[in-house]
């Protein structure tokens, strides 16, 4: 049933593992649609009051698994030709959004526990739960906000506001499961040898509230964030994220990254100089 993600019921909890360890859990072309398929599926059971997702290994998860696309001629991957068609873009990336938005949208309560690192599009999977669990020790953010990418979720600005999520998105930092809580963007940080013990208390705390209960108490929340037009940011940041990608530094980017490795283009996105890609500034 499942290629990248496993999925279990025990004690009125479902289970919903990123099963990809070797990869640190990235995301591959199948775990957005594996993740709604099992949303349904808890939704489905009676027996379910709530859902957990976690990650397999040494991380919750590490982004998109863009190594092998990064490097391959750009005929092969997900970057166009130009004249760029941005529909194109649209059309593939919000299918995703919209999978992982079944975490918000699930009749029952979400849970996430983060561990090692949640980063890039790990981190759309994470703020689309209700309630993060954060090891202290563990790091969160998004780095391709720098070049090539913006979170299509954008849970960032209905999770922390207009000023943190700015302090996030215009430099793509990580920050630790502390500061994380501190600014509210989890709901708890915990050392990460009580992460497990924290994650199934708070489960056992809400499994035994009755399911119409935790319906009625979530969806009553989300309705606050529909009116603010959740739907209407998550469609201008799914185009832009496409246009990241054919951007002049985007397009810098990944040539750079079929040139030199992935890896490389990365080490010199975040080393503080000049993006090359960059159009000269013009003499006004």
């Amino acid at each position: 049933m499942f290629q990248s993600i496993t999925y279990e019921v025990a004690d009125r909890v479902a289970k919903i593992t990123l099963n990809r360890p070797d990869r640190l859990n990235a995301i591959s072309r199948e775990v957005p649609s594996e993740i709604a398929h099992a949303v349904e599926l808890a939704n489905a059971n009676d027996l379910v009051h709530v859902i957990l997702v976690q990650g397999a290994g040494r991380a919750f998860c590490a982004g998109y698994d863009l190594k092998d696309s990064a490097e391959a001629p750009r005929e092969q991957t997900g970057t166009q030709e130009l004249p760029y068609d941005p529909f194109i873009d649209f059309q593939r990336m919000d299918r995703n959004t919209q999978n992982f938005q079944t975490l918000w949208r699930s009749y029952k309560p979400v849970v996430c526990k983060v561990h090692g690192y949640a980063v890039a599009g790990g981190t759309d999977i994470a703020l689309s739960c209700d309630l993060i669990v954060m090891a202290e020790d563990a790091k969160i953010g998004y780095p391709p906000a720098r070049v090539w990418g913006c979170p299509t979720t954008m849970m960032w600005v209905f999770r922390v506001g207009a000023e943190r999520a700015k302090r996030m998105l215009l430099t793509g930092d990580l920050i630790d499961g502390r500061e994380a809580e501190r600014i509210g963007l989890v709901c708890k940080a915990v050392p990460a040898e009580r992460l497990d013990a924290e994650v199934a208390a708070m489960c056992d705390r809400m499994k035994a509230v009755p399911k119409s209960q935790l319906w009625m108490q979530k969806a009553a929340i989300n309705a606050a964030y529909d009116n603010m037009g959740m739907r209407t940011v998550q469609t201008i940041a799914t185009v832009f994220d496409g246009l990241t990608r054919h951007s002049p530094e985007g397009l810098w980017f990944k040539s750079r990254a079929e040139e030199a490795g992935f890896h490389q283009a990365i080490s010199e996105r975040d080393s503080g100089a000049p993006i090359l890609g960059s159009k000269p500034p013009r003499n006004n």
